[in-house]
């Protein structure tokens, strides 16, 4: 049976007796001998956005008139279908759904105060065309990783003082690029957004849209806003050219999956840049939900989208509080750039120090990162020299690059009317974001899955952070369990990737 977890806190309830009717995502297995090649900088895309795409990589059609078949003998209505994407939505009322998938539904909740759902106890039973049902287990999957500064910051920065500060490329601006924002909750206010680009000297205000995925949402007012803002503000600010688009989707597997799926295959806004500022342990994901997700991920990779997402802000046991180390998911995957946090002081317009972000001692957290349990070294990696995963054995180190994340040398920002100060790796995700999008802008392709070259080339493109701890692991020269290979030399970064040859 597939990996099925219970995370700590989990209380069960009681049944869900409500036979009211549940929208699930059935994910479909690839079409047979289909290999989505990444598209590796400086390699090209091996197929289109599309029909192109979906017609090597997407689902079987046999495939698809089976779980139809199957749907139509248990009563579930068919809500939709994208062959390209590989999934099927059905609709059905709980006990439908429950012969369907050979599982009991229940009430579910994390610890005493949190907000109850539906879930179930062990892995749904699912046809062979199928690699995962979404939609049954409506446990909230991820957080967002921002830290607001519980002391007095003892500096602040506004986005385009780190953007000059991190040698971001003269002349770009992320004209004519694509940047997609996830969010799983929260919302943005245009009124917001425009005072705060004003006061940083913009005159023009970035193109922004808000897509509804499955349900989800632009929905100011909530405690999920200073992520969104958040996210927001720093491209808007650091890529003021580029059109940003915002999939808002519930925090479950389906809403996530979804959501990620939709932006990577959307053939209107075309998004180059992908940023993800919520994550959780990698542990705590189920099997089917993890390995649907990793398809959708995969599938970036091979349409040259750069996907960035943050590494965690709560040291190296990543929250779970078992004194063990733990990596945080999306970004364990080997199809994603982590990001992970230090804590930066300038001098004028140069960094004076920079060094881990750790602030675990006075409650302000610490970047996230270290060794994956459950994904295996990838090619790029292979010449790092890696600390053993936790138990022995080696697997994915996380994260890849870094920014400055300390709440306490955070960012100036904008939220629901207020001008505050945030940080944690959540900020990282989207600095890096608008950095590949100015980069892609002047290549005039999108670098796609960039990690190769950053590891082939990370001497002189990055500031090595050398000096501090995220509980568990220390910085080192090169490559660490911390900071990756360091914060961005932005200019010289655009360089090394011009300087590549298909």
């Amino acid at each position: 049976m597939d990996h099925w977890t219970t995370p700590a806190g989990l209380k069960y309830l009681g049944p869900h007796q409500d036979d009211s009717p549940l929208t699930v995502t059935l994910v479909l297995r690839r079409r047979a001998g289909a290999n989505p090649v990444a598209a590796a900088w400086p390699q090209l895309p091996r197929w289109r956005r599309g029909a192109d795409f979906g017609g090597h990589c997407g689902a079987q059609d046999a495939d698809l008139a089976s779980l139809r078949n199957f749907a139509q003998r248990h009563g579930l209505a068919e809500m939709g279908a994208d062959a390209q994407r590989r999934v099927l939505h059905l609709r059905g009322g709980a006990r439908a759904l429950e012969a369907a998938f050979g599982v009991a539904l229940g009430r579910y909740r994390f610890g005493a105060a949190g907000e109850e759902f539906v879930g179930v106890g062990h892995a749904p039973v699912l046809p062979p065309e199928a690699i995962a049902v979404l939609g049954l287990d409506r446990r909230p999957v991820a957080q967002p990783r921002l830290r607001y500064p519980r002391g007095a910051p003892a500096v602040s920065y506004t986005p385009l003082q780190l953007g000059q500060l991190y040698g971001f490329p003269a002349g770009t601006d992320g004209g004519g690029e694509c940047v997609a924002i996830i969010e799983l909750g929260g919302g943005y206010s245009q009124a917001d957004l425009t005072h705060y680009f004003h006061g940083l000297g913009l005159t023009r205000i970035p193109k922004l849209t808000a897509v509804e995925v499955a349900g989800g949402a632009n929905k100011p007012g909530g405690a999920a806003d200073g992520e969104v803002m958040l996210d927001v503000e720093i491209i808007g600010a650091l890529a003021p050219a580029a059109s940003i688009v915002v999939y808002f989707a519930p925090n479950t597997d389906q809403g996530f999956y979804e959501a990620v799926s939709q932006a990577v295959h959307d053939t209107v806004h075309k998004p180059s840049v992908i940023s993800i500022s919520w994550g959780g342990p990698e542990g705590d994901w189920t099997g089917p939900s993890r390995s649907a997700m990793e398809t959708a991920l995969q599938d970036a990779a091979a349409l040259a989208v750069t996907v960035t997402a943050a590494s965690g802000d709560s040291g190296s046991d990543d929250g779970v509080g078992d004194s063990q180390p733990h990596v945080d998911y999306p970004a364990a995957s080997q199809w994603v750039l982590g990001c992970g946090g230090t804590r930066l002081l300038a001098a004028g317009d140069r960094i004076a120090s920079e060094v881990v972000w750790n602030e675990t001692a006075s409650g302000e957290g610490a970047t996230g990162g270290g060794i994956s349990r459950l994904f295996a070294v990838p090619a790029w990696q292979q010449r790092v020299s890696l600390p053993a995963a936790p138990g022995g054995g080696t697997g994915r180190g996380v994260p890849d690059v870094a920014g400055n994340a300390d709440p306490l040398t955070g960012y100036q920002v904008r939220v629901d009317g207020k001008d505050q100060v945030i940080g944690g790796t959540s900020a990282v995700a989207p600095l890096w974001a608008a950095l590949l999008a100015r980069c892609n802008q002047k290549l005039d392709r999108a670098v796609g899955d960039v990690h190769a070259a950053l590891y082939e080339n990370a001497a002189g493109t990055f500031h090595d952070i050398t000096q501090g701890n995220n509980g568990a692991w220390r910085a080192a020269p090169g490559w660490d369990a911390c900071t990756g290979l360091g914060t961005p030399n932005g200019t010289a970064l655009l360089g090394a990737l011009a300087a590549l040859k298909p």
